[in-house]
């Protein structure tokens, strides 16, 4: 929320739904879109009540619940997109119990890159919208077509939250060979941006550095690492990358609209594909 303010919008808070945020964006004709990200929606029920209170009863509302949340359908709610999978790693304090989760090759990849000569550094993300990760990542997403969050708001994030953005690299001399950006909140961590040079991926730069930054992340006391999404087909080595961390698959609940005018008319249609959005 404060990163999203540092960034010059504005969510409103569900105080009475574990804080639960809603983002707007502005539509022709002066009509508004809200969006609800990544809240579980247990009593979808009590949130669309408390989405009327908070003036959103005439608004188009997009939903992305962080588990299968199939009785959105009995609301009224019409399923837009079937639900993705994301890696998550559970922590542990005892490191040598995570490095025996690795996968072999996983395994075998992190003892080639501690045979390299490289250097692996840890800090605060800089305040530099030029730094060469973001660039890279942009670059490496514009080819493989994806998007990341815009630059500004991860650096509104790294200043909201101080010391909550950490920046691993390694370097072979004084060339970055690869990085890794996670961000920190509460007792979870999140796997935000990464890029290995050819070079990195030559001296398994990648694997050394995650191990890094899952053992900083364990001797601080956090409980999950989340890895992002999987998608076998599109990335299916950096999905090999991720679950051979030993990590687990975790189902979203898909992707969701709900306008309450429209709820009573759209509700037959939403429920036939009720299955495609369960569990």
């Amino acid at each position: 929320m404060k990163a999203l303010r540092e960034n010059g919008q504005n969510p409103v808070v569900l105080s009475d739904l574990d804080n639960t945020l809603v983002l707007t964006k502005p539509l022709r004709l002066g009509r508004t879109l809200a969006m609800v990200n990544r809240t579980t929606m247990q009593e979808p029920k009590r949130l669309f009540a408390n989405l009327q209170e908070k003036g959103f009863k005439n608004t188009p509302i997009i939903l992305s619940p962080d588990a299968p949340t199939s009785h959105l359908a009995k609301c009224g709610a019409v399923p837009l997109v079937s639900p993705a999978h994301v890696a998550v790693l559970a922590m542990s304090e005892d490191t040598e119990k995570m490095r025996a989760a690795l996968h072999q090759k996983w395994r075998n990849r992190l003892t080639h890159g501690a045979r390299q000569n490289l250097r692996l550094t840890r800090q605060n993300l800089p305040q530099d919208p030029n730094h060469w990760l973001f660039k890279a990542d942009i670059l490496q997403g514009r080819t493989r077509g994806y998007q990341s969050w815009p630059v500004e708001l991860t650096l509104a994030y790294a200043r909201a939250n101080k010391g909550q953005a950490k920046l691993f690299q390694a370097f072979e001399g004084a060339e970055a060979v690869a990085a890794i950006l996670i961000l920190t909140h509460g007792n979870c961590a999140t796997y935000h941006v990464a890029h290995s040079a050819e070079r990195g991926k030559t001296l398994s730069a990648h694997n050394l550095l995650m191990w890094e930054a899952l053992c900083w992340l364990s001797r601080k006391g956090f409980h999950t690492l989340e890895l992002g999404v999987i998608n076998t087909e599109d990335a299916p080595g950096l999905a090999r990358f991720k679950l051979g961390t030993g990590a687990k698959l975790h189902k979203l609940g898909g992707t969701w609209a709900y306008w309450h005018p429209m709820r009573m008319v759209l509700k037959p249609l939403a429920a036939l594909d009720r299955r495609l959005m369960s569990a």
